[in-house]
C-alpha cells in the first residue's frame, strides 16, 4: 500500500519511535516532584523543549507544549486577542487558513470581535500588501500560515511579518505543514506547529509565544507549561516529538531536493495522461512533498475509492464526497475546479517506483469513474450542432457535484456561437465548478443569476 497523505498525518518517524519507547521506561513520573523519578522526567521535558526550540529559532522558555496543534492554535488566537484587548478586538487571517484557525475566528466573532479574511489568488498565495491594508488602529491579531495543508502553497510569511511588526501587531504563524522542513522565517511574534505532520506521535502540538508579546492565558489556571497549556504533560510523546523533529530536519535538504522532483513528475504528467484536469497551487513556491489537481467530470469519493483498491492512500478537497456538499474553503478561496480534486502528499521515503504505479493506475481509474457516470469522453466534445436554439436550459436541481458540469458540457454544441445555457443547480460546487470549467473549454462564464430553486449559472459558447 502507497501511503500518500503526509499532509494528513506523517508516518512515525525511526526516531521518534525509538525515543517513544525509551521515554516511556524513564519519563512516566511526574516532573514536577523533586525525588529521583521527577527530576528524570523534568530532565526529559526540559531536554525536548530545547530540541524543539533550537528547531524553531526561538529561546527554550518561549516554547510549550499543547495537546494538539489545534489546540496551540486556539490558545494562541484567545492568548494574544486576550493580551491586546485594550488596543481592540479586530482579527485578521488569510482565506485559506486551517480550520483551526477560522474556527477560533468565528468563535472572535460570536463573542463581539470583528475578523477581516484576506483573500488569495488562484495560487492559494496572499499578497503582503492586502494584509498591509487590512491593518487597523484597533487590530490586535493577524494570522497567516506558513504553508497551505491543501495545495502547497508556500505564504509571504517575512513579508506580512515585517508589515505587521511596523504596525505593532503580533503576527501568529501556523506552521503545522512547514516546521519539519525548516524553521519560518520572518519577524513573527506567535508560532504553532503539530508533531504528528512531521513523523512525530500525535497528541502533541508546539506554541511559541515571544517575549514582549502581551498574551493572557485564558480559562481556568495551571501551573504547567507556563500556564498556557493546562494538564499532566506527556512526556514520552514530547520526547518522541522533539527527536523526530530534529530528525526529519537533518534529511530535510536531501528529501526536500528528492520529493520535489517526485512531484514534478506528477504535476507534469497528470494533465498530459488525463484530459481535463486543472493542477491547482503555485507552481514554484511550494512544500516539496505536496500536489494536488482536480478532474472534471469527476466523482471525487469514487475516485478516492478506486485508488485506494489500487493501493494509494491519498485525500481530497472535493465536494464530491459523503462528509461534505460544500466544496473545501481553500480550494472555494482561490476560485479553482474542486471536483474531482486529488491531493497527493508524499511522506519522506516515498520510492520512486510507487509515483510510477500511482501514474499509470491514475489515467485508467478517472476514465472508468467518468464512463460510469456518462461524462463526455474526450475534451472539447460537446455534441449537437451549431445550429440550435440561441438559450437552452439545462435542469440540474437535486443533482451534485459533478453531474451539473457534465450536462452542461453535453448540450454546449446544441446552442450556436453566442448562445447561452442557463444551468440550474442548487450544489455550491457549481458556483466554482462552472467558471472552472468555461476557463478549461475556453467559453464565457456570463454569471449567476437567482432562481426558483438554487441559482442559475449562465455560460455563452464561444466556440
Amino acid at each position: 500500500m502507497a501511503y500518500f497523505d503526509a499532509a494528513s498525518a506523517a508516518p512515525l518517524h525511526p526516531v521518534g519511535r525509538q525515543a517513544l519507547l525509551a521515554a516511556l521506561d524513564e519519563g512516566w513520573a511526574d516532573p514536577a516532584r523533586l525525588y529521583r523519578e521527577g527530576r528524570r522526567a523534568r530532565l526529559l521535558l526540559d531536554a525536548a523543549r530545547e530540541a524543539a526550540a533550537e528547531a524553531v529559532g526561538c529561546r527554550p522558555d518561549e516554547l510549550v507544549f499543547t495537546p494538539s496543534g489545534t489546540r496551540a492554535v486556539h490558545v494562541g488566537v484567545e492568548g494574544a486577542l486576550a493580551g491586546r484587548r485594550r488596543v481592540g478586538s479586530h482579527l485578521i487571517v488569510s482565506a485559506v487558513e486551517h480550520s483551526s484557525v477560522l474556527h477560533a475566528a468565528e468563535v472572535h466573532t460570536s463573542g463581539g470581535g470583528s475578523v477581516t479574511e484576506v483573500a488569495v489568488d488562484r495560487t492559494g498565495a496572499v499578497d503582503p500588501a492586502a494584509y498591509a491594508r487590512a491593518l487597523r488602529p484597533d487590530t490586535a491579531l493577524a494570522c497567516l500560515q506558513s504553508a497551505n495543508h491543501e495545495v502547497g502553497t508556500v505564504q509571504p510569511v517575512a513579508e506580512v511579518a515585517e508589515a505587521c511588526r511596523a504596525a505593532g501587531v503580533p503576527l501568529l504563524v501556523d506552521a503545522a505543514q512547514s516546521l519539519g522542513w525548516g524553521p519560518v522565517a520572518g519577524d513573527w511574534s506567535l508560532l504553532t506547529a503539530s508533531a504528528h505532520k512531521w513523523g512525530g506521535p500525535s497528541g502533541v502540538g508546539l506554541l511559541v509565544v515571544r517575549k514582549g508579546v502581551r498574551f493572557a492565558p485564558q480559562g481556568p489556571s495551571d501551573e504547567r507549561e507556563s500556564g498556557r497549556a493546562a494538564g499532566f504533560e506527556n512526556i514520552p510523546a514530547v520526547v518522541a516529538a522533539a527527536a523526530s523533529l530534529r530528525a526529519v530536519r537533518a534529511e530535510a535538504a536531501e528529501e526536500a531536493a528528492r520529493l520535489r522532483e517526485l512531484t514534478e513528475r506528477i504535476r507534469t504528467r497528470v494533465p498530459a495522461s488525463v484530459p481535463d484536469v486543472e493542477v491547482v497551487g503555485d507552481p514554484r513556491r511550494r512544500l516539496p512533498g505536496i500536489v494536488t489537481f482536480s478532474c472534471l467530470f469527476v466523482d471525487g469519493e469514487t475516485v478516492l475509492h478506486e485508488l485506494d483498491r489500487a493501493g494509494f492512500s491519498v485525500s481530497s478537497g472535493s465536494s464530491c464526497t459523503s462528509s461534505t456538499l460544500t466544496p473545501s474553503h481553500v480550494l472555494r478561496a482561490m476560485g479553482v475546479l474542486s471536483e474531482g480534486n486529488v491531493r497527493v502528499s508524499l511522506p519522506p521515503g516515498t520510492e520512486a517506483e510507487e509515483v510510477e504505479r500511482f501514474l499509470t493506475v491514475l489515467p485508467r481509474v478517472v476514465a472508468e469513474v467518468r464512463e460510469k457516470l456518462g461524462a463526455p469522453v474526450a475534451a472539447g466534445a460537446a455534441g449537437g450542432t451549431a445550429g440550435g436554439s440561441g438559450v437552452l436550459v439545462v435542469d440540474a436541481l437535486g443533482r451534485r457535484c459533478p453531474i451539473p458540469v457534465i450536462e452542461l458540457a453535453k448540450v454546449i454544441g446544441d446552442v450556436p456561437v453566442g448562445g447561452t445555457v442557463r444551468v440550474l443547480a442548487d450544489d455550491e460546487a457549481a458556483r466554482l465548478d462552472i467558471p472552472a470549467w468555461c476557463e478549461m473549454r475556453g467559453q464565457e462564464y456570463v454569471g449567476e443569476e437567482p432562481a426558483d430553486h438554487g441559482s442559475a449559472y449562465v455560460v455563452r459558447r464561444l466556440s
